[in-house]
């Protein structure tokens, strides 16, 4: 997997243009708000039509548009030549896949496996509840699309099962629960299957990278528990359905399950330094990128974001000596940062300077 040009259009501060980007390394030098992260956000979008900085796509509109356009040609993992373009007028979102447009975006996001490594992962340590459920939503998706459709399922009789409530429509709402129940079976069992592989990982890289002989550990805690039947849901759903009025939604299932990152001292970002927590929450990105290559056999395409500026030296060599292999890998760094050739073999690697959404090409080695 190799994504060989990039071609941009009233994307940020991005000037419109092309950019080759064909080797193994990509990396991008410039001072802050010069267009580093822009590139990503755009590769990041070519691989699942959704940004990894905003929910709403207009955010990513250039000032002086009212569109953008992005594409991508890439050489997948059999060696074929490929494409994906994103397009958004201001309000709708159009996605084209080797030149034929897809209405379900779940024929884009399997094309090109890609991991982003950002500074908003703190939140998935330190974050509410939620960030954590979106996160491994998201590992298990990656690889199996028969857990996203669940999962959308779900989501979807969730959503209307809260209308009903919503709307006082009591009348049918044993026919969501019996729906919701059926749909909520097969999440659980893959979360708990997932997680006892998961959870094996994140401790020993953590240890590795940290140096320290931590216990911590993430734990899996449901809702409703895994040896819980169709019908013994259904009655969950009927004894709190009272609670579901008063509070306008439904208040427990898989979409109120927990995921708890704990140590020797509790819960870990209770106690922990911000230094640690942002070295966990970069381990639980590489633990992702390993699970993705156990299950797939295939190595994805990486995106980090300026955050290996916090870890020293010692756990910048150990941290990149865990990242393990990948396909290929796209690093913005400032300018004042010139330790990145202590780290990383160069060799197939392009190196741009980027200043006011341009990019200039200093080496290529």
């Amino acid at each position: 997997m190799l994504i060989r040009t990039l071609v941009y259009s009233g994307f940020r501060n991005l000037r419109d243009g092309k950019l080759d980007v064909s080797s193994k390394q990509v990396i991008l030098k410039g001072e802050n708000g010069q267009g580093k992260t822009n590139l990503l956000e755009a590769l990041y979008i070519l691989c699942y039509g959704s940004s990894f900085r905003t929910q709403n796509l207009k955010d990513a509109v250039k000032k002086d548009s009212d569109y953008f356009s992005l594409r991508s040609f890439f050489t997948d993992s059999n060696g074929l030549p490929r494409s994906n373009e994103v397009d958004f007028d201001g309000s709708e979102k159009t996605i084209i896949v080797d030149g034929k447009q897809i209405r379900d975006r779940k024929e884009l996001i399997y094309t090109v496996p890609c991991i982003v490594f950002s500074h908003d992962d703190m939140e998935i340590v330190r974050g509410e509840p939620e960030n954590r459920r979106k996160f491994f939503n998201q590992i298990l998706s990656m690889y199996d699309p028969v857990y996203f459709e669940d999962f959308r399922k779900y989501s979807r009789l969730l959503r209307q099962r809260n209308t009903v409530i919503k709307d006082r429509r009591l009348n049918i709402i044993d026919v969501y629960d019996t729906s919701l129940a059926k749909a909520a079976i097969p999440l659980i069992k893959k979360r708990r299957e997932f997680c006892d592989e998961f959870f094996k990982i994140f401790p020993s890289y953590y240890s590795k990278v940290s140096g320290y002989d931590s216990s911590i550990k993430i734990e899996y805690r449901p809702s409703w528990s895994d040896d819980m039947s169709e019908s013994d849901i259904e009655e969950r759903l009927i004894n709190q359905r009272e609670t579901d009025i008063r509070m306008n939604t439904t208040t427990s299932g898989p979409h109120r399950d927990k995921f708890v990152i704990t140590d020797e001292k509790g819960i870990f970002a209770n106690t922990a330094s911000t230094g640690q927590m942002r070295l966990a929450s970069l381990i639980l990105r590489s633990a992702q990128a390993q699970f993705y290559r156990e299950k797939t056999g295939q190595d994805p395409v990486i995106l980090i974001d300026d955050v290996l500026l916090e870890l020293d030296s010692q756990r910048r060599a150990r941290y990149l000596e865990a990242l393990g292999n990948y396909s290929q890998a796209f690093f913005t760094f400032l300018p004042e940062e010139k330790y990145f050739s202590d780290m990383l073999d160069l060799s197939d690697t392009k190196i741009y300077n980027v200043s006011e959404g341009g990019f200039e090409l200093e080496s290529e080695r």
